[in-house]
Order: C-alpha cells, then sequence, then structure tokens
C-alpha cells in the first residue's frame, strides 16, 4: 500500500528513491514540477476501477480519474484462461472482485516499461506470472518471482495466443496477437492514431523522436505471418476495427516514405 509509485509514469518501485529511472529517460519526462511520488493507499482515496466492454471477449480496465499517462488495460477472456494485456497502477477490493467474477487473470503481459504500473500488486492478486521480453530486463522497477523473462522473437503464452518482440519504442516492446479473435494487441509499440484506419511508430511520443526504419522494417516482418482484422491501442476505443494487417502495413510504408524522404522532389 506504502510502496513509492511515480506520479509522472504510474510505475511502482520496491521501495524509496530520489529518482524514477523509466522517467529519466530520453523516451519519457521527469515532470514539471520535478519527481513526485504517490502510494496505493493515497490513489484508493480518490480514484476507482472502470471495466468496460472495449471488443468481443475483451474488457478494458482503466481509472476515474485517469492516473500517470492514463492507459487501460485489457482482459482477454480467451478459453484457455484470461489474459491481462497492459497495466494500470490503481487496484483495490472492489476492481479484485470484478475481475475475479469475468474469470480472474491466468497470465499477464505487458508492452513496455511506461505500462508497468503495480503490475507486481495484480500478479499477487490473481496469482497470475507476468511475460516480460529479457531485452528490458533492466526496466523492472519491482522484481519478484512472479516476473517471467522470456527471449526471442515469439513466444506462446497458450494456443492462438503469441507474444511477438516487434521491438518498436523499447527493444524488449511486445504485442499480442489472438489468434482466434483476429486481434492484435499493441499498447503503443504501433500506436493507434487519431485517424483509426492507421497506425505509427516513435521511439519517444512525448519528445517526438521518431524510430528507426530498421527497426520498423524488422517488426513488419515478424507480424508478417499473423493475421488479424482488429488492432486494440493503448487508449480506450483507440481501436482499427477493420482491415488491421493491411493497416499497420499501409501505415509502416507511410511512415518510412515520409523518414526516408531526404530529397526535394524534382521541380
Amino acid at each position: 500500500m506504502d510502496l513509492p509509485i511515480c506520479v509522472t509514469c504510474g510505475v511502482q518501485y520496491a521501495g524509496p528513491r530520489p529518482d524514477c529511472p523509466i522517467c529519466e529517460d530520453e523516451r519519457q519526462y521527469v515532470g514539471w514540477d520535478g519527481q513526485r511520488w504517490t502510494t496505493l493507499r493515497e490513489l484508493r482515496a480518490g480514484h476507482r476501477g472502470r471495466i468496460a466492454e472495449e471488443g468481443p471477449d475483451v474488457v478494458g480496465i482503466g481509472t476515474e480519474p485517469s492516473t500517470a499517462i492514463g492507459q487501460r488495460a485489457l482482459l482477454l477472456r480467451a478459453p484457455s484462461g484470461n489474459v491481462l494485456w497492459d497495466m494500470i497502477t490503481h487496484i483495490d477490493d472492489d476492481v479484485i472482485r470484478r475481475v475475479g467474477e469475468l474469470g480472474g487473470v491466468s497470465a499477464i503481459a505487458i508492452s513496455h516499461p511506461h505500462f508497468y504500473g503495480t503490475m507486481i500488486e495484480w500478479a499477487h492478486a490473481f496469482d497470475a506470472p507476468v511475460y516480460i521480453h529479457e531485452a528490458d530486463r533492466r526496466w523492472v522497477a519491482r522484481p519478484d518471482d512472479a516476473v517471467v523473462f522470456w527471449e526471442g522473437d515469439t513466444h506462446e503464452l497458450a494456443d492462438g495466443l503469441t507474444l511477438i518482440n516487434a521491438g518498436v519504442h523499447f527493444d524488449g516492446g511486445q504485442v499480442l496477437h489472438w489468434r482466434d479473435a483476429r486481434a492484435m494487441f499493441s499498447g503503443d509499440i504501433l500506436q493507434v492514431v487519431q485517424d483509426r484506419d492507421w497506425v505509427s511508430f516513435m521511439y519517444s511520443y512525448p519528445n517526438l523522436i521518431p524510430e528507426r526504419p530498421r527497426t520498423v522494417r524488422r517488426a513488419l516482418r515478424l507480424l508478417e505471418p499473423y493475421d488479424f482484422d482488429r488492432v486494440y491501442g493503448a487508449w480506450w476505443k483507440k481501436i482499427v476495427y477493420t482491415d488491421g494487417k493491411d493497416a499497420v502495413r499501409r501505415s509502416a510504408d507511410r511512415y518510412l516514405s515520409f523518414a526516408l524522404d531526404d530529397e526535394r522532389p524534382a521541380p
């Protein structure tokens, strides 16, 4: 209840410290008022959980009012067991009860460090492992035996549920493909943008640093074997509803055409 949580990114640390390495990294930022901390005890006094359907067998889990970056998590109600994709900071007895009524959580997987939130609290509440790519091990702010680090390009969570190390935004940046739902869960590794027929790719969103073209190309190669219609982004209703695979291809082509255009067109 009293472990420190960074106000800016919402990640919980194992003990008091003067800084938040996640926010001091060039992909994030320290708030303009300096490094600030809160706790679950303080958050529970003014926030509550929000649980609402986001798609077929997909339930959104967020916080009202929103905290930190404001993302919502997604509960995938798969026949093999529910998977919690991505993470928020808030958790209380009411949220635990309501998620339990939906079937609980068999496994947790998180796209990248900005969304680690209170992942260990959630892991302990539901006795569920947390799957993180090995390349992002150094960003885990609260080490715990619940965290499972995996290596390589892909990892099967269960039949038809595959983690893919797209490597965009963070070296360990991962997305989750659900074969039977024909859906890709992308966090902001593939960022669903305001024009929801498209996604984009960034090394840093708040500091507007574009992702490297070679990284985007690698991600496309890894995603190519997987079919999907929907792309679920990191915020409420940020969803590509149809032709998701084509949207990712088109978006990458557009992104690369701008990123690599270093000559002025002929008159």
